[in-house]
This record gives C-alpha cells, structure tokens and sequence, in this order.
C-alpha cells in the first residue's frame, strides 16, 4: 500500500474517533472532533496530492478516497442530526446522493470504466466540509445558528446540482448496462 493510499486509510479510521468525541459530552470533546474533522478533511488534499504527484493513482485509491470522504460526512451529519443541530431532511438528502453516485461508480467499475469526480463534485465536497465546520463554529462558539444553516443549504443544492450533472455526465455509462 502506498503513502497516498495510508493517508486514505488513516482518514478512514480518524472517522469513529470524530464519532465518539463529538458525542461525548464535555465541550472539550467537541472542539477536540472539529480538530480531528478539520485534520481528515485536510488529508483529502493531501492524498491526492501525493498521488498526483508521485504518480501513486491506483484502482485501490480511485474507490477509497471517495469513501473515505463520504462516511467522514455521513458520520458528522448523521451524529449532528443525533446532537440536534442538523435537520434529518438535508442530512438524508446529502447521504442520499452519496449513496446513488457511489452505486453508479461501482457499477461503472464492474464494466471496467472509472468515473472520476469533476468539479462540481469537488465544490460538492469542500461545501460540505465547510457546512460541518460553519455548523460546528455556529453551534459551539458562535451561537448565531443561521450561519450554519446558510452553509448547510448551499451544501445541499451543491450536493444535488453535482449529483444530476455526475449522472447526466455520464449517462453513457447507464445505458450501456441495459439489462
């Protein structure tokens, strides 16, 4: 396993140490989850960075990296849902749409093809982080509770814009699996 794939694993295994400080429930355990969210978003840079660069893109990498970010998400909304800061509707409506695209990728990988993120998904993925962050600050310091709200909406129309354009995208890739 290379150094890009480790940091991958490492994001992987940082997502239940977030899970259960930010459900413990001295304050500290709170900022200490924001700390270990921010570090394991950052390693979704880092990651690609290396891989990039040191030419370490490998098929194990293509499908970690996406599921690394999408259960570090999914597990900060659904805990956030659980603490009461986020409504369920936008929640399943992000995790939802994890789900379908990931789906999709698995069955385009079983025919051989690769679907990579565009753009779209890239600003789908810094709104979220930013929404869990904004959310976190405006809960536990800021106590304006619409600014994480704000954030959070813009993550959802992200999420479902990057989503429909992923699969009208790619919908070539669909039609080839009639059954």
């Amino acid at each position: 396993m290379n150094l890009a794939n480790k940091i991958t694993v490492a994001r992987i295994l940082l997502t239940p140490v977030f899970v259960v400080l930010i459900l413990c429930q001295p304050a500290w355990c709170k900022w200490a989850a924001l700390g270990v969210f921010v570090v394991a978003s950052a390693t979704d840079k880092l990651d690609g960075t290396i891989a990039r660069k040191y030419h370490m893109i490998t098929t194990l990498g293509k499908f970690l990296d996406p599921l690394a970010d999408k259960l570090l998400i999914a597990a900060a909304l659904v805990c956030m849902v659980e603490l009461g800061v986020v409504g369920s509707v936008p929640a399943l409506i992000i995790i939802a749409r994890e789900l379908i695209i990931t789906s999709f990728r698995i069955v385009a990988m079983g025919t051989g093809v690769v679907m990579a993120a565009d753009a779209w998904g890239k600003f789908k993925t810094v709104s979220q982080i930013a929404a869990v962050i904004a959310l976190f600050l405006d809960t536990y310091l800021l106590h304006l509770v619409w600014l994480g709200q704000v954030f959070l909406w813009i993550s959802v129309a992200l999420t479902v814009i990057s989503g429909v354009n992923y699969i009208y995208r790619n919908r070539a890739v669909f039609a080839e699996n009639k059954a």
